[in-house]
């Protein structure tokens, strides 16, 4: 467009100039141009008998047109790509959002909601982004992320994000009050949605956890722990780290039919204050627990059977991947927590 303008009126100030050194005044020769490049039908301003001035005027004529034609299809072309396929894309991504079912709703899109999505993304999980920032939802969307622009913590933005169908949702703001709102608003939406919360405040988790959320993550607090932790024990918590995340070891036992999984004992587990030797199944669908990271941080590795196992405590354990499935079943009625390629549910 901006081409097409500058183009046009180009055309316009030569042809103006060229009837003007023909001996025409100046409000003739802008009065005929126009008359000319719009075509109204006027006669002519002067006879034009000389060849130069018919040249002049096939010339306004010929650019005139195309510089007009150029400048419109310009405009349609922005309209057509810009507006109207915005608005089928809305309506589009409207319409796959209400065909989402068990999904993760992600309410923020700052620092810690891009790495979450981004992982999510990652591992082809479906969820949902709600953030009031037009810029970030405009990156999010980029990446192929479905989206809704609105507070969280209204009830019709999270019902657009189908909050009723939803099986988690994630509020990571950065404010903790509207992380407490937003957790109010959907646990009365949906009762048996698992939610978790961010907190900067560590005053804030039991705010929280009353308002309704499963749990609540202190980032402040887990990254203190972690710089303590590589402080104090650098090789055991490097090779924790190493168990379950290094991806060349996860390729090298998947190609076993092995993985690691972390199971979590709860308060309420019967394997709470139980020794590793009452709890690792000694048959053809076994598990050999590999390390345990304490509730207070503390990772052990060099374990005996006489190990004991507290509430709260991260287990990691290597299994194949097929006695997973059982695994769950045998450990349904037993209040462990379960983490199977990066979701975690209580079985």
């Amino acid at each position: 467009m901006i081409t097409g303008i500058a183009l046009f009126c180009t055309i316009c100030i030569v042809a103006v100039i060229g009837y003007v050194s023909a001996g025409w005044a100046l409000d003739d020769s802008i009065y005929m141009v126009i008359i000319t490049i719009f075509g109204v039908g006027y006669g002519e301003v002067q006879p034009v008998e000389s060849s130069a001035l018919r040249a002049l005027t096939i010339m306004v004529i010929i650019a005139g047109y195309g510089a007009v034609i150029y400048t419109v299809g310009g405009f349609m072309q922005m309209v057509i790509d810009g507006e109207i396929n915005r608005a089928l894309g809305a309506r589009k991504m409207t319409k796959e959002i209400q065909r989402l079912n068990g999904h993760t709703i992600i309410c923020g899109v700052g620092r810690m909601g891009s790495i979450l999505s981004r992982t999510l993304h990652a591992e082809k999980k479906s969820f949902v982004v709600i953030d009031c920032d037009e810029q970030r939802l405009k990156a999010a969307e980029d990446q192929g992320y479905w989206v809704i622009q609105g507070d969280a913590s209204d009830e019709d933005i999270l019902e657009q994000a189908g909050i009723r169908r939803a099986a988690v949702l994630a509020t990571v703001l950065s404010a903790d009050a509207t992380n407490v709102f937003v957790t109010i608003t959907a646990r009365e939406l949906n009762p048996d949605i698992m939610i978790i919360a961010r907190g900067e405040n560590p005053k804030t988790e039991k705010k929280l956890l009353g308002c309704g959320a499963n749990r609540v993550v202190l980032p402040t607090a887990i990254g203190a722990t972690k710089v303590a932790q590589l402080i104090m024990r650098p090789t055991a918590e490097n090779m924790l780290e190493q168990l379950t995340s290094n991806g060349d070891i996860k390729d090298e036992l998947g190609h076993l039919g092995l993985q690691f999984e972390e199971l979590q004992v709860t308060p309420d587990s019967t394997f709470a204050n139980k020794t590793l030797d009452k709890i690792e199944v000694r048959s053809d669908r076994g598990f050999l627990v590999v390390a345990i990271r304490r509730a207070d941080g503390e990772v052990e590795q060099d374990m005996t059977p006489e190990t004991k196992l507290l509430a709260g405590d991260s287990v990691i354990v290597l299994v194949h991947n097929n006695d997973i499935p059982h695994l769950s079943e045998k450990f349904a009625a037993r209040g462990i927590k379960i983490t199977y390629r990066g979701v975690t549910a209580e079985i």
